[in-house]
């Protein structure tokens, strides 16, 4: 399945159940952040060892791949809505990205790309 397919699948399920009344471009933005929060309480309160052992637990795993899933749902219906492609978005933030952090001043440090 594409990114598209996907898409066309979520706005199909959108519109038989006359959801798009709802779907304006703030709502899902808010969604969006709302749904990022319920994927942080997954891991809050835990240590990285307590994190990294939840994935050894079915249940806990599947969780969290429906939590990243509402994400990257909500996330599709922003693109969609304000009329641009996310993957192409990615492409070219990961572009910028590369020029921001040059392998060579970024290699194995966390700073951030205005004070390397």
């Amino acid at each position: 399945m594409t990114t598209s397919d996907l898409l066309e699948r979520v706005l199909a399920f959108r519109e038989a159940r006359d959801w798009k009344q709802f779907h304006t471009l703030r709502n899902l933005i808010v969604s969006t952040s709302i749904e990022a929060g319920e994927l942080l309480e997954t891991i809050q309160w835990k240590t990285d060892s307590e994190v990294d052992a939840l994935l050894l637990d079915p249940k806990r795993k599947k969780h969290l791949e429906h939590e990243c899933a509402d994400v990257f749902i909500y996330l599709m219906l922003v693109a969609h809505t304000a009329g641009f492609d996310l993957v192409e978005a990615a492409m070219e933030k990961v572009a910028l990205n590369e020029e921001r952090y040059p392998v060579e001043k970024s290699k194995g440090t966390a700073t951030k790309y205005s004070d390397l």
